[in-house]
């Protein structure tokens, strides 16, 4: 794959020592500008692996030219010529997210050197990517996403149950996913191309539910003017599901029941029955055996929802699945905040997992959602999440792991062992350069390295 490099640069024979410069790389196409306003054109034209720029051109233009190319690419790298009296201008563009900068004049095998690096680190960070959707795509069944057991019997129930029109009772915790499983089902039934119609019975009054259920006739009762449809009937050759149905008043049920039974119904106010072939899909996050002996739920219509039943797992029991639905949620809220490929810290997974989770996956994909919404870098750490998560997780994992100094050495040296890992992917194992990032001698890289068991050659390949 040729990788594609935009060189923005007002002087001549500086845009021609670096076309000149990266001849010597395989695969690779250099395009020229002497302008920025020129390189946004050049950008909306051509897809960009890497931009150089000189950072001698008017700070606005820079940065609007920062902009076009996050803008096509949240993770195009970015590599900055500067003069040695203009370092903090490289330093400002360095905050605005360019990846490295190298100091005019320079030495071409330097600067190949550099260009070479940040295009390997580019595509590394693109393979990344690609395995973190295929290991979740392989994990997943209609954007319900698990490898637990527990989950993978949910998927196995939903494959068989689909292939019949029974009616489904699906139990689970509020924010398991319930309505989920239900599209899941009609997208795989026969009924796929037809409507998928939703009505949670817990969110509408009990004097609005039987009209929005059933529809009503004109006159059937003050204020009602015309013929209204109700839900069941729009539903009509497609499927119909009914969440939190434990809410239903006693007084529905019996006529939910007769539907059911029948497939046939009367609207408000109406004489005429109409017939329905619609299949039925409930949901409930309550006990419906409790609530018969409470007298709150009819039995028969228990019995005649519960043909096939499908009961989703509460989060703290896959926990195993949290760091594959975390990946899941930071990819795909990473692309629509337009923030491209965003790493997780190893600590923010190791509190999400010992988080309780009330709210199940739909609060997990909350808290994902807001830290990357509040984030303005593309690495997800602890302080991106909510201190009542980071609390609760870093008490559990005091009583499971130790007292404080034992747990601040655990967390030092899962944050060593995860810069180090990072730091020589991107630098291709090179480590002299590896240290110059770090800052620190070569002789405490190496110590590191050995103490976290890593060996350049692994990040050489």
């Amino acid at each position: 794959m040729i990788s594609q490099v935009l060189v923005v640069d007002a002087q001549e024979s500086i845009l021609d020592l670096c076309a000149h410069t990266l001849t010597k790389l395989p695969e690779t196409e250099v395009f020229s500008a002497r302008n920025p306003k020129d390189a946004v054109q050049r950008l909306q034209r051509e897809d960009v692996d890497l931009l150089v720029i000189d950072t001698q051109f008017p700070a606005e233009q820079t940065r609007e030219l920062f902009r076009a190319a996050r803008q096509k690419d949240p993770n195009i790298p970015i590599l900055l010529l500067t003069d040695t009296v203009s370092v903090k201008a490289a330093i400002d563009c360095m905050k605005l997210g360019s990846a490295d900068y190298i100091t005019k004049p320079f030495f071409p095998d330097d600067f190949l050197s550099t260009v070479r690096h940040l295009l390997e680190a580019k595509r590394l960070r693109e393979e990344y990517k690609s395995l973190q959707w295929q290991m979740v795509r392989s994990h997943s069944l209609d954007g319900i996403v698990g490898r637990s057991s527990s989950m993978r019997g949910v998927f196995k129930t939903i494959q068989m149950v689909s292939q019949n029109d029974l009616d489904v009772l699906i139990f689970g915790e509020t924010g398991t996913g319930k309505e989920l499983v239900a599209r899941s089902i009609h997208d795989r039934s026969t009924r796929r191309e037809n409507r998928f119609v939703a009505i949670d019975c817990g969110a509408i009054p009990e004097n609005l539910l039987e009209s929005e259920l059933f529809g009503y006739e004109k006159g059937a009762f003050t204020g009602a003017e015309n013929r209204s449809i109700g839900l069941l009937e729009v539903a009509n050759k497609g499927t119909f599901f009914m969440d939190e149905v434990g809410e239903l008043p006693i007084r529905l049920q019996a006529k939910l029941l007769r539907a059911l039974q029948e497939r046939k119904i009367r609207r408000v106010g109406g004489k005429e029955e109409i017939n329905l072939d619609v299949r039925v899909i409930v949901a409930t996050s309550r006990n419906l055996e409790n609530e018969i002996r409470e007298q709150r739920f009819r039995n028969d219509l228990y019995y005649r929802i519960n043909v096939a039943r499908i009961s989703l797992p509460a989060l703290t029991e896959r926990t195993e699945d949290i760091p594959l639905l975390v990946s899941h949620f930071v990819t795909m809220y990473g692309e629509q905040m337009g923030k491209g490929l965003v790493e997780i810290e190893p600590e923010v997974t190791e509190i999400l997992m010992r988080y309780s989770w009330p709210g199940n996956v739909r609060e997990l994909q909350n808290v994902i959602k807001r830290a990357l919404a509040m984030s303005s870098h593309h690495l997800l750490t602890v302080d991106d999440l909510p201190d009542e998560i980071v609390v609760q997780g870093g008490e559990r994992r005091s009583r499971d792991r130790g007292g404080f100094f034992t747990v601040r050495a655990q967390r030092m040296a899962a944050f060593e062992k995860w810069y180090l890992s990072n730091l020589l992917r991107v630098c291709l194992g090179d480590i002299s350069r590896a240290a110059r990032k770090a800052e620190i001698p070569r002789g405490t890289l190496y110590r590191l390295m050995k103490k976290h068991n890593l060996k350049a050659e692994d990040f050489r390949q």
